[in-house]
């Protein structure tokens, strides 16, 4: 970020900080993009003709067109014994793949895939685990100029056809079964199911674990092993695979949580998300060629999508699949942090917390000398969570909370390595998103104010569009409908004196007791910070004509909901935030609902207490647990 921003200096002497350096990318886009591309060495066989067309139309401007490039290409420009991928998981495993053998398996593999006749703009799916293969098969569908689309094993089958369902894949890439929680868990059913039901699917590839026995498969549909199909390639594949395509060729589908309706599957370009990508990971997380970096995700949340994108800066992604407790192992990802030498970490904010209550304390138990950055995403980070980090991880790491979504595949607000970390803060917008925080009316907000974030000028990892969606009606309902032209992205926020956010919660889940606007967020601090509470989830109720909060809290051990628990609750939430923030009602629950990707989800547990019906119950990784919420005698009076 300093040589960025001294490199700018050069030629504008009157930027020689980082406000002024992100004033200008925001007012000068035709510049700044430009500069990124350079600056990141971005591959590409031919240049724009334009950086940006239609700039004042959002959605509907247009990024470098005329640019002809190849995403893998980009990924895998790097052809040495360096390691690209090291793959660790929860039952003991460790592979490690050099840059030339992943790239010459992507390659076999996309010779393979032009052989079932798979060419641009074809769906190639995954139904994978987070292991090499899975990075391997994406890179093959994108030499093409295929999509890639993917959802972890532990989705349901509902949840698989309800994506994979719409997009039609032609090539779906499917384990026989994963680890979790220190147990084996069988796939090849719920493949077979699948199969039965997306009759597009032409070819399926079973990817057994190195070493494995192979899984019995003769009753799959059009099925083969992993490396059957590779031996149908020719060799690595010639470089004429790499297809030279335009900026805005789609490359991924990814899907909203579909906890109120079939998802949304959006659409992302190839161009938008590497140039996002490496703005991040360079500038923003500092990431050089020589580091390891990691973060804790499955293959069916962005954030996998993400961390991948990291073999375009040469560096070292280490990936694991499994529980991140398993049981006699809860400090395991700090294990392969400091195993595998780590510079940059990265999990949710469930998981710090939670790394908390169970006490763990990695500056004691594991040598994390190399450890620079930490990164924290999927939540609000929660003031108490950055004191345990410097506490109990580290005292001299740079703790990034950083915040986007699916969405736009990337980040409106993340850290800043060239300026200080303040508690509960996320540090700044990204550069070159014109990030800000308005009122109802659609007013900018002072320092301090709470209100929407809103990014108010196009960015090149915006959507292209939605599946399924020619007219575009889905895609301007999205974003586009509230503040016309203005993409709002349902956070509730403000923006500090530093320059920084902090994030209340979803504007979609604010509360409004009393005509009292609250985040959730703002309940959620103080209660989780209690040694009895282990996660709580904050809802409103329609009562009596206006809305009260209840309160829904999964308790610890024998821990049991009292009178006097109540009560030092209330007094918590009172003094933390003020009397409006005190719920009406506190009940405890044996289980609280997740998306699979594990957000908790506010959403379906208020439709399940107003008795309206959750439409995609199957989104959720426990959905079993929304019983617990109907009928609640406590929320009838």
């Amino acid at each position: 970020m300093a040589r960025f921003l001294l490199q700018r200096r050069r030629s504008d002497p009157g930027i020689d900080d980082y406000s002024k350096l992100y004033q200008w990318s925001i007012e000068h886009p035709q510049e700044f993009w430009p500069e990124v591309w350079r600056f990141c060495a971005i591959r590409s066989s031919r240049p724009w003709d334009e950086v940006v067309v239609d700039f004042d139309r959002m959605p509907g401007a247009s990024w470098f067109p005329g640019a002809r490039l190849n995403f893998a290409q980009n990924l895998l420009s790097r052809r040495d014994e360096h390691p690209a991928l090291i793959f660790r998981d929860e039952a003991g495993r460790r592979e490690e793949w050099s840059y030339r053998r992943l790239g010459q398996e992507a390659r076999g593999l996309a010779s393979a895939l032009e052989a079932c006749g798979v060419g641009p703009g074809d769906r190639v799916a995954g139904y994978m685990p987070n292991r090499p293969e899975t990075v391997a098969a994406m890179l093959a569908a994108s030499c093409l100029g295929a999509v890639w689309s993917s959802c972890s094993p532990d989705f349901g089958v509902k949840g698989v056809l309800d994506r994979f369902g719409q997009i039609r894949p032609k090539v779906l890439f499917a384990a026989p079964g994963y680890s979790w929680n220190g147990r084996p868990v069988d796939c090849l059913e719920k493949t077979r199911r699948v199969l039965e039901a997306i009759e597009s699917i032409e070819r399926t590839v079973i990817v057994p674990f190195s070493g494995e026995r192979p899984p019995e498969i003769a009753g799959l549909r059009n099925a083969c092993l992993y490396s059957e199909f590779l031996a149908q390639g020719e060799g690595d594949g010639p470089e004429s695979l790499f297809r030279q395509l335009p900026f805005d060729h789609p490359l991924y589908i990814l899907y909203s949580s579909g906890t109120t309706g079939l998802p949304k599957c959006m659409v992302h370009s190839a161009g938008g998300t590497l140039i996002q990508h490496l703005k991040e990971l360079v500038l923003h997380c500092d990431l050089c060629s020589q580091d390891r970096i990691f973060y804790f995700t499955t293959c069916g949340w962005m954030m996998w999508n993400w961390v991948v994108s990291s073999l375009a800066v040469g560096a070292t992604v280490v990936l694991y699949d499994g529980s991140p407790f398993p049981p006699e192992r809860e400090a395991i990802l700090y294990d392969v942090a400091a195993q595998e030498k780590v510079r940059i970490f990265g999990v949710s904010a469930k998981y710090i917390a939670l790394s908390e209550k169970k006490a763990l304390r990695p500056r004691e138990s594991h040598d994390l000398g190399l450890l620079d950055s930490v990164l924290s995403t999927g939540s609000p980070l929660a003031p108490e969570s950055f004191d345990y980090v410097y506490r109990d991880i580290k005292p001299d790491v740079r703790l990034s909370s950083i915040s986007g979504g699916t969405d736009l595949i990337s980040c409106f607000a993340l850290g800043n390595p060239i300026a200080p970390v303040h508690r509960g803060e996320l540090q700044t917008a990204g550069l070159g998103m014109k990030v800000e925080v308005w009122d109802e009316q659609g007013r900018p907000l002072p320092v301090g104010a709470k209100g929407e974030l809103v990014c108010s000028a196009p960015f090149p990892s915006m959507p292209i569009g939605f599946w399924n969606d020619p007219k575009g009606d889905k895609y301007r309902k999205a974003y586009f409908e509230r503040f016309t032209g203005v993409w709002r992205h349902g956070d509730w926020v403000e923006r500090t004196a530093r320059g920084g956010f902090v994030i209340h919660g979803r504007s979609d889940a604010t509360l409004n007791p009393g005509g009292v606007r609250i985040g959730t967020a703002e309940i959620y601090r103080p209660v989780e910070q209690m040694e009895e509470v282990l996660e709580g989830l904050v809802v409103g109720q329609e009562w009596e004509g206006d809305v009260r909060i209840v309160l829904f809290l999964r308790l610890a051990g024998e821990v049991r909901l009292d009178r006097a628990l109540r009560s030092r609750i209330a007094a918590r939430i009172r003094s933390a935030a003020s009397p409006h923030h005190v719920p009406k009602r506190i009940v405890q629950v044996a289980d609280i609902p997740r998306t699979i990707s594990g957000k908790i989800s506010e959403l379906a547990v208020r439709n399940v207490i107003h008795g309206r019906p959750v439409t995609n119950a199957d989104a959720l990784a426990n959905p079993e647990s929304l019983e617990l919420f109907r009928e609640l005698p406590e929320l009838a009076q």
